[in-house]
């Protein structure tokens, strides 16, 4: 069974939610606590929401140094799948492990709602479930999700197909060219600022389009 570790940072919030949805997609979830210093053996990481370390200096700032991130690293240089959800994105922005930054939300207040996406890149470890442009609904919930890049880096991820997701009827934050999350080029690690993990049983909707990231973690460990 594919084990699939779920880090909680100090201050983390959607790491049990990240652990359910893993369970209920059929793979083994493994609780990794910030203060280790191996993954367990695991053979993918999910970086959850929340607001590690208090979101002191920047989202993600703190987290980048906590012990098990210099796992992680290594462990994403090797090919082993990461999704960074929420404030796990923020924490992949700041270990360099994707480009770019989450700063504060334009409209300066904290948004929560149903987000349509629309799947740009259904090639990765985790959208490959996914096919190219469909549109899936997936909760929304930040405060500083606004994706900000320079224009080199934003003219690097559209002409090489690393925009993984892009907000569809309205931009929520003020992200930049409607980006709600990006990939790396190989394609194991993936951050978005919305969160899967909450739409994957009926009880919780909206939607049961979450599925989708877990299976396709499942189908990607299975070809490797």
């Amino acid at each position: 069974m594919t084990r699939i570790g779920v880090v909680t940072f100090p201050g983390s919030l959607d790491d049990q939610d990240a652990r359910r949805a893993v369970e209920l997609c059929g793979a083994e979830p493994v609780a990794l606590w910030h203060d280790a210093v191996d993954l367990g053996g695991v053979d993918a990481v999910i970086l959850p929401g929340g607001f590690s370390y208090g979101d002191y200096l920047r989202c993600g700032a703190i987290a980048r140094f906590s012990p098990i991130m210099t796992e992680v690293v290594a462990a994403a240089g090797r090919g082993m799948p990461v999704l960074g959800i929420c404030n796990g994105f923020q924490v992949l922005c700041e270990s360099h492990l994707l480009p770019g930054a989450l700063v504060r939300n334009d409209r300066l207040t904290f948004v929560c709602r149903d987000q349509k996406l629309r799947v740009e890149n259904n090639t990765t470890a985790w959208t490959n479930d996914f096919a190219a442009g469909q549109e899936i609904t997936i909760v929304l919930k930040n405060g500083e999700g606004s994706y900000m890049a320079d224009d080199e880096t934003l003219a690097r991820l559209e002409g090489e197909g690393l925009v993984a997701f892009r907000y569809v009827g309205g931009n929520p934050n003020g992200s930049r060219n409607d980006i709600a999350g990006i990939t790396n080029p190989r394609g194991n690690v993936v951050g978005l600022m919305p969160h899967p993990e909450h739409n994957v049983e009926e009880l919780t909707g909206p939607s049961l389009d979450g599925q989708g990231f877990f299976r396709s973690v499942e189908a990607f460990l299975a070809r490797v």
